[in-house]
């Protein structure tokens, strides 16, 4: 198989973690300080097969969900490629092959390749399970315990792409962020 030639940008990072971590709340208060947040594409796709009364969701085909978030998260990371300032991604195109590996099935080899082809940051910031905080949705239907196989997984496959994992602490939202922006050492706006 062939190396893909790479594309990468310092200024991408992405915020990741099992479901109903916090880090929605978090990207939001990065947006309000004036930072570029990317949405979550897997959460915008079940709205939108929801809406549409489609079956591409986590709970009924899960393999064509992994499709249209790989297909997303890329045309994400490609619509940002270009920053040139601190741009914060709810999740990531590896997550997918967490959704992936969680699930038993494998990706395309086309799918690895985007992997290696498309990098964030080497940074992740990894929002840890928190009990305290975790809970369901109509759009997030995974236990807690689900989350933590989630986070540990996620974790891997993460290190396994070269990326290095810092986590967020657990704390209220404005520390997380102001650890965060420590850590990438980024000034305050």
């Amino acid at each position: 198989m062939r190396r893909p030639l790479v594309q990468s940008n310092d200024r991408l990072f992405v915020i990741t973690g099992g479901p109903g971590v916090g880090k929605t709340a978090i990207l939001c208060e990065l947006e309000r300080r004036g930072f570029s947040r990317v949405p979550e594409a897997a959460r915008q796709i079940i709205q939108e097969q929801v809406r549409a009364g489609g079956n591409a969701v986590p709970w009924l085909d899960t393999e064509r969900y992994a499709s249209l978030m790989l297909k997303r998260s890329v045309e994400d990371y490609l619509k940002h490629s270009t920053a040139t300032h601190a741009t914060f991604f709810d999740r990531g195109i590896l997550d997918t092959f967490t959704h992936a590996r969680v699930s038993g099935f494998r990706l395309s080899e086309a799918a690895y390749l985007e992997a290696q082809k498309y990098r964030y940051n080497r940074m992740v910031l990894m929002a840890p399970p928190w009990r305290e905080i975790y809970e369901t949705d109509s759009e997030r239907k995974q236990t807690f315990e689900e989350s933590l196989v989630v986070y540990r997984v996620n974790s891997e496959v993460y290190r396994e792409y070269g990326y290095d994992m810092v986590e967020i602490p657990c704390a209220p939202v404005e520390k997380r962020v102001e650890f965060i922006l420590d850590a990438i050492s980024e000034p305050r706006i």
